[in-house]
């Protein structure tokens, strides 16, 4: 088997509590390289300890992309393969030789698993492919905020190996509030991306701003390269959550409508269809569309994953639909299934005892 010589490459800030963690995950690597942005604690020093390659750059004003490559200019020409991974994320043992199993010398990109959410056991909540790892010619960071790489070359040619695992275990209390100005700044330097425009949409609906983001999504909606039905069912989905919150009812049932047509294989629009209706006690219809995504064995492995369409939600709003129809079978039936995803959730708990009272009586 041809060696390939694989580097590591990120941009940091202020890290200092994940580098040794993240260093041991990346040391596979023949080398690792660092653009510190502005750290003001350790973290500078803990990556030379560890033998990283690091130099510091302020980027001014701020943009990911010019960030990213910067950091990818550090890698040396020789790289065979490269590998872009920030230092909350950690790799899952043995990911170098499995890069190598299905790498070929006209290889340009590798998709593989990421686990963007894990739950308190370590299971994957959102998980999906992604395509951070490349060859070094040809490539480079686009967009201000959710980068990605652009390919100049004249056909990319993927190769797949989903048994590679990068975890993300983000810090939650940093600030993402320059999020939102990145994202308006790339819907204004290129209006016609439909992915961005997605972005800066629910981004919008993040902060509130409900109107705005209507205005948003449906110009993502009228893109002519918003094809993916996937996002334009989470746009259609997000127009109706802000309906909802603007307490404009028949408009959020009338965008969730058009998202189960737009994506009927999709659990997510039955699931929020479900949870609208569970709002105002309609238990026939909650019943009715948790049945619809039940229905829908197939998890769509993409970043627009929906928690609540795969976990005990959709088994525990049954469960309280068919109480409260009288069907006290189905509903111990339900809120069982529920109990088996989630056994520690005391409110599922409590309602397993009031509806096993409710259907002994019945006895």
């Amino acid at each position: 088997m041809k060696k390939y010589k694989v580097c590591v490459y990120a941009i940091c800030k202020n890290e200092e509590k994940f580098v040794d963690r993240w260093f041991n995950s990346m040391k596979e690597a023949d080398e690792i390289y660092v653009l510190d942005t502005g750290s003001i604690d350790n973290t500078v020093n803990l990556l030379n300890k560890n033998g990283v390659h690091v130099m510091q750059k302020k980027i001014t004003p701020w943009r990911f992309d010019v960030a990213r490559n910067e950091s990818l200019k550090l890698l040396p020409s020789d790289t065979d393969i490269c590998v872009c991974t920030d230092l909350d994320e950690v790799f899952e043992e043995g990911w170098r030789k499995k890069i190598e199993d299905v790498w070929e010398d006209d290889s340009t990109r590798l998709r593989y698993t990421y686990n963007w959410k894990l739950d308190e056991n370590n299971k994957p909540v959102i998980s999906f492919l992604y395509e951070k790892i490349h060859k070094l010619n040809g490539y480079k960071w686009i967009h201000p905020v959710h980068e990605i790489l652009k390919y100049d070359g004249e056909e990319e040619k993927y190769v797949y190996n989903t048994s590679i695992v990068l975890n993300h275990y983000p810090d939650n209390t940093k600030s993402r509030s320059s999020y939102l100005p990145l994202l308006e700044l790339s819907v204004k330097e290129a209006p016609e991306d439909d992915r961005n425009t997605h972005y800066l949409g629910r981004e919008y609906m993040y902060y509130g701003k409900y109107n705005e983001a209507i205005d948003t999504l449906i110009k993502h909606l009228n893109l002519k390269t918003a094809v993916w039905k996937d996002e334009r069912c989470a746009s259609m989905r997000f127009i109706a959550r802000c309906y909802k919150n603007l307490k404009r009812y028949d408009e959020a049932r009338m965008w969730l409508d058009k998202a189960i047509k737009e994506a009927p294989y999709l659990r997510d629009p039955y699931m929020e269809r479900a949870l609208l209706e569970y709002d105002f006690n309609n238990w026939a219809d909650v019943k009715k569309y948790c049945l619809e995504a039940l229905n829908i064995k197939t998890h769509e492995k993409t970043y627009i994953n929906e928690p609540f369409s795969w976990n005990y939600t959709v088994y525990d709003l049954l469960s309280i639909a068919c109480f409260n129809l009288g069907e006290y079978e189905d509903s111990l039936k339900y809120v069982s299934l529920a109990i088996d995803m989630e056994p520690n959730n005391e409110r599922l708990l409590k309602n397993y005892k009031i509806i096993k009272q409710k259907n002994d009586s019945l006895k």
